[in-house]
């Protein structure tokens, strides 16, 4: 005891500092004229959906714009920070409405504690999301305000527009445009999982953590985004204001990326994700990567033995060729490999070409289960190459006629 008493005495200007630092991080940050970003920090969160891996940590970002009659909260955050989350709303004595802008839970979670705070709060929201609200969360019929898509909120010298974005990423989905200072308050769309402590973005630092978070969460509604940028095309933006990561000043570059990545075709480029148990099938891989290289076609590969599953998302935004390299395990592709295969599948890139290619021992059906986990991507499947045990001589020209067939392909990609 006399020990923890001396340390904490020794400290004891360390603790105030930190207590001087937690109340200044609860204050909302102001990024426009009576508009303030509540910025909710998960530095330490090392999985998002019990999926997806967070190098970065996250934020959960909430704004509150303040008219000269009505004050609007636009989201809320993860229930998990409850406690942090409802210290920055201490100095706000009143709110009139609280726009949820999406339903799942990282954004509206805490929806039922901010109506314990403020009982005579409206959710604005479209039906929708009203009705997963009320299933998620199970909030009351009599607690929302639906709104239809282009409507008009006006809270005094300030006015919200509702903007439909429909799959970007669930049905519900939506924006809200706050058209005096031009804020487009996003909620999912250009987000990126990124704790910091910068409010704005900085163009060099955002481009892989937004080009990340695409590819994990936006890839899969590529021809819904289309529509839905389209929309956007008729509004003045200022500002980006997304649900998680910084705040975007620099609006046209976060355009340019999501229409580089949405609209374009991909780019002359190769993934090649393997796995392989006893260097049969690397020996496939590196023959290839090599013969494509000479070729000038850039390869990324991944051995998905211990990758990260984001960079590989990443790679699928761009690369016109995905080559899956495996070992047969009990006549089946490796459950590695099969498990990336799942994934690809699930976020349907604007991949060209695939093959597969691999080793086997004695036989099996690697090639049959791998082409029924990549169904829904509308790709031409280039001849496999499987071989038995060691490659041999004969093999490696095949893996060479596979890079040549790959090369013609890329040809007729669009420039």
């Amino acid at each position: 005891m006399l020990e923890i008493q001396a340390f904490l005495l020794l400290n004891s200007d360390l603790f105030q500092v930190s207590i001087i630092l937690e109340e200044k991080f609860m204050m909302p940050v102001k990024i426009a004229r009576n508009v303030y970003c509540i910025c909710v920090q998960d530095w330490d969160r090392k999985l998002f959906d019990a999926l997806i891996p967070l190098p970065n940590g996250t934020s959960y970002n909430s704004y509150i714009v303040k008219g000269l009659e009505k004050t609007v909260l636009i989201d809320t955050a993860e229930p998990a920070k409850e406690k942090i989350f409802m210290a920055y709303l201490e100095e706000t004595k009143s709110i009139d409405y609280v726009v949820c802008n999406h339903a799942e839970q990282d954004h509206s979670g805490l929806l039922p504690k901010v109506l314990e705070k403020y009982p005579k709060i409206k959710i604005v929201t479209n039906v929708k999301c009203k009705e997963l609200l009320k299933e998620h969360l199970h909030i009351a019929e009599d607690k929302f305000k639906v709104i239809k898509d282009g409507e008009i909120l006006d809270i005094g010298g300030k006015t919200l527009q509702f903007v439909f974005t429909p799959w970007a990423h669930w049905p519900e989905t939506m924006c809200t445009y706050l058209k005096e200072d031009q804020i487009l308050f996003s909620c999912d769309l250009f987000g990126s999982h990124l704790a910091t402590g910068d409010v704005f973005s900085n163009d060099k630092k955002i481009y892989e953590p937004l080009k990340r978070y695409y590819a994990e969460i936006m890839m899969p509604f590529r021809n819904n985004l289309k529509e839905n940028l389209k929309k956007l095309d008729d509004l003045a933006i200022s500002m980006i204001a997304p649900g998680h990561g910084p705040v975007h000043k620099h609006v046209d570059f976060i355009l340019d990326a999501y229409e580089e990545w949405t609209l374009k075709g991909p780019k002359n480029r190769v993934l090649i994700a393997y796995v392989s148990m006893h260097g049969s099938t690397e020996i496939l891989v590196e023959r290839l990567a090599d013969s494509l290289r000479l070729k000038d076609i850039p390869v990324e590969i991944s051995n998905v033995a211990d990758s990260d599953i984001g960079k590989i998302a990443e790679e699928l935004v761009d690369c016109a060729t995905v080559i899956i390299g495996t070992p047969t395990v009990l006549a089946a592709p490796h459950p590695k490999v099969a498990a990336i295969a799942y994934l690809a599948n699930v976020l349907r890139p604007n991949t060209k070409f695939i093959s597969i290619i691999g080793s086997y021992g004695w036989g099996g059906k690697t090639i049959e289960v791998l082409s029924a986990l990549l169904c829904n991507i509308k790709a031409e499947i280039l001849s496999p190459v499987m071989v038995k045990g060691l490659p041999t001589e004969k093999d490696l020209s095949e893996i060479d006629k596979l890079a040549k067939l790959i090369v013609s392909k890329h040809k007729t990609l669009e420039k």
